[in-house]
């Protein structure tokens, strides 16, 4: 583990620490809250140009921690400060290990999972994965739950999808992609801007271009832990079918469901977000 905390910060999301794994890659992560005692929590970002760890969740941390909880935010593979391979498809399998390679380093053997778009998806994996690791499940606006095809025919991913791959990156179209992403645009701040452009000038198109993510949903009543479900109704990424999959197959589970809320519920509902999963931690 190194501490990659700079003592200043100039551009992009802050910097902390960064896990060498097993299959060579780094991870960077950020680790706060009580060493014993309380649940960790493993908040685990969605995918898009400039995404990060920080900038999905900068605004649900500190009330975790202030809960009695260690809060554990990592940069999946491929995005923020971790490791970003060329010439590799970027699949379900690459970020499950990956991240699976970080809590193993970490010692973390019991963990509860929140996971936003394709972090949602992320901790389904984990849990089919390993489901003696994963007390308990939250998911936002979930990922991995549809086919390609429905995922592709969404506003917000075919939008997203043609610029980056073809290379079309300037803070305007990134602002244009991020108010995709929240009903609401006063939610897209300069600094959120600033932060994920930081980022997205890292990024090799591969990440989102030759990322492969299956269709779990045939495999989610095999979720038999508690679940809870967030979704926004005017989601442009993740349709809303997908709420209702997860209530249909998983058998501890309830979502709830927001009207003018768009792809980030943990940002544009952050107070009740919060509350409802802190809530659902002492249950």
């Amino acid at each position: 583990m190194t501490d990659i905390n700079m003592g200043g910060r100039t551009e992009g999301p802050p910097r902390a620490l960064l896990q060498t794994l097993p299959s060579g890659y780094e991870l960077h992560y950020h680790d706060t809250g009580p060493a014993a005692g309380g649940t960790t929590v493993v908040l685990i970002q969605g995918s898009g140009p400039g995404a990060n760890g920080w900038s999905n969740f900068r605004h649900n941390v500190e009330p975790l921690r202030a809960a009695g909880h260690r809060v554990i935010v990592p940069d999946l593979i491929g995005f923020g400060y971790s490791s970003k391979p060329t010439g590799i498809d970027y699949t379900l399998d690459l970020f499950v290990s990956t991240t699976l390679e970080l809590l193993g380093a970490l010692g973390i053997e019991r963990c509860v999972l929140v996971g936003n778009s394709l972090g949602g998806a992320v901790s389904i994996g984990i849990c089919l994965k390993r489901p003696a690791l994963v007390s308990k499940l939250v998911v936002m606006g979930c990922g991995g739950i549809e086919s390609r095809e429905t995922y592709f025919s969404m506003p917000g991913i075919q939008r997203m999808v043609s610029g980056f791959v073809g290379r079309e990156i300037n803070t305007t179209w990134l602002r244009g992609i991020l108010e995709m992403l929240a009903y609401d645009p006063v939610h897209v701040t300069e600094e959120l801007v600033a932060e994920r452009f930081a980022i997205l000038k890292l990024m090799p198109p591969e990440v989102l271009g030759r990322m492969v993510i299956p269709d779990l949903s045939p495999r989610l009543p095999e979720l038999t832990l508690p679940v809870l479900g967030f979704w926004g109704h005017e989601d442009l990424f993740c349709p809303v079918s997908g709420a209702l999959k997860i209530v249909a197959a998983c058998p501890q589970s309830r979502v709830i469901l927001y009207s003018r809320v768009g792809h980030w519920v943990m940002i544009e509902r952050t107070e009740e977000f919060n509350r409802h999963v802190i809530d659902f931690l002492a249950a």
